[in-house]
C-alpha cells in the first residue's frame, strides 16, 4: 500500500486490555512504528517445533540485521493475530499452514505492543520452503541446546523472541 509516496502498512491501535481503538497508524517498510502513548499495536511470532523437538529459525536478511528469529511480524489493520501469523508464515517461508494447526501460546503486554505467541507443532522440509530473501537468508532447525547457547552467549538472536522462547520451552 502507498500512503504519501511511500510503501507500507496501516496497522490498528489497541488500548491496554487489547481492545481496538478505531484507530490506525501507517508504518513505512522497514521503519519503526512510533506508538502514540497509552495505545498499542499487535505484532505476532511463530515456533515451529519438529517431531525431534527441534524448532525451525531463519537467519534474517543484512536489511534485517542478520539475526537469527522466528516467524513473525506485525498485525496489519482489520487482521486478526491468527491471520497475521498465517499471512507472515506464507510470505516468509512460502507455505500454508491451516489455521487449525496453529495454537496461541502466549500474550505478552510490552510498553507499547502486545505479542502473540503461536506455536506449531509440524515437520516442514526446509528444501520445499520459498523463501522472502528480502527478509530471510536461510532457515535451519535448531535444537534447544542450539538455542540456549546463542541465548546464552548473547549471541546473534534477535531478543524480541528470547523470553518467549524460555517460556515455550518451560512450559513443554
Amino acid at each position: 500500500m502507498i500512503n504519501s509516496g511511500k510503501y507500507g502498512e496501516y496497522t490498528d491501535l489497541y488500548d491496554e486490555n487489547k481492545k481496538p481503538t478505531g484507530e490506525k497508524l501507517f508504518r513505512e517498510k522497514g521503519t519503526k512504528l512510533a506508538v502514540p502513548s497509552n495505545r498499542y499495536i499487535v505484532v505476532v511470532l511463530a515456533f515451529i517445533e519438529n517431531s525431534n523437538g527441534e524448532f525451525l529459525f531463519q537467519m534474517t536478511s543484512k536489511r534485517k540485521n542478520n539475526v537469527w528469529a522466528t516467524t513473525g511480524g506485525h498485525v496489519k489493520s482489520g487482521q486478526t493475530s491468527l491471520e497475521a501469523i498465517m499471512e507472515e508464515i506464507k510470505e516468509e517461508l512460502g507455505i500454508e499452514i491451516d489455521s487449525s494447526e496453529i495454537t496461541l501460546f502466549k500474550t505478552y503486554k510490552y510498553e507499547d505492543a502486545f505479542k502473540d505467541i503461536f506455536y506449531i507443532k509440524k515437520d516442514i522440509d526446509v528444501n520445499k520452503l520459498k523463501l522472502q530473501l528480502d527478509e530471510v537468508e536461510y532457515v535451519k532447525y535448531l535444537s534447544k541446546d542450539e538455542i540456549m547457547e546463542l541465548i546464552n552467549n548473547n549471541d546473534n538472536i534477535r531478543k524480541t523472541n528470547i523470553d518467549a522462547f524460555l517460556d515455550l520451552i518451560q512450559d513443554n
